[in-house]
């Protein structure tokens, strides 16, 4: 064993790693659960949130319009306690939480709040905004949502882009939840 430090992770190969780490986990729950929320009443009830990954991104601050260039074809979620579950959707699947019209806590009646951020290359650190989405639509291998700025900053250039989206709650078939960027805020939170 060598004395020396090793190297510190690059960005690229920090980020690889934390997408193989969601993947992974992602894979293995897959099968434990259905988005419906067929649990009994007595049970906890997950509260997922959604994770979107795209090669770049294009903003449009007079249509007020953002554009995951090739995003992928599935959406992650994620919960947190009290049932900690992952798993992905098809981005049809996905797309479904925005036209449902049972219930009033759902991505259709009450938009979520999403974080945006983007790798915009020759920047320090990634670029950050908070944003309300709603209307998405599907065009080829992009998804365009309208957005309303919360908080932050919307990217001038592109680059690898996520966008993390809130959680949906009863009545979405997701499970209890709340909308907000953080700790049990809608807006930006407190981490």
């Amino acid at each position: 064993m060598s004395n020396e430090n090793p190297k510190p992770p690059t960005d690229t190969s920090r980020r690889t790693l934390i997408f193989a780490t969601v993947l992974a986990a992602a894979g293995g729950a897959a099968s434990q659960i259905t988005l419906a929320g067929n649990a009994r009443a007595d049970e906890p009830k997950p509260m997922f949130m959604f994770v979107q990954l795209a090669d770049d991104v294009k903003t449009d601050p007079d249509a007020k319009t953002i554009r995951l260039l090739n995003v992928n074809k599935q959406t992650v979620y994620f919960s947190d306690r009290p049932v900690r579950l992952a798993g992905h959707l098809s981005m049809d699947d996905y797309l479904k939480e925005w036209t449902k019209a049972e219930g009033s806590d759902n991505f259709k009646a009450d938009p979520p709040n999403a974080t945006l951020s983007v790798y915009e290359p020759g920047q320090a650190d990634n670029t950050l905004a908070v944003i309300e989405i709603s209307h998405p639509k599907k065009d080829g291998a992009d998804l365009v949502y309208t957005y309303k700025l919360l908080d932050g900053t919307m990217p001038k250039g592109g680059g690898a882009t996520s966008l993390f989206i809130d959680a949906i709650g009863i009545g979405g078939g997701v499970g209890v939840g709340f909308h907000g960027v953080g700790v049990g805020l809608r807006g930006p939170g407190v981490l």
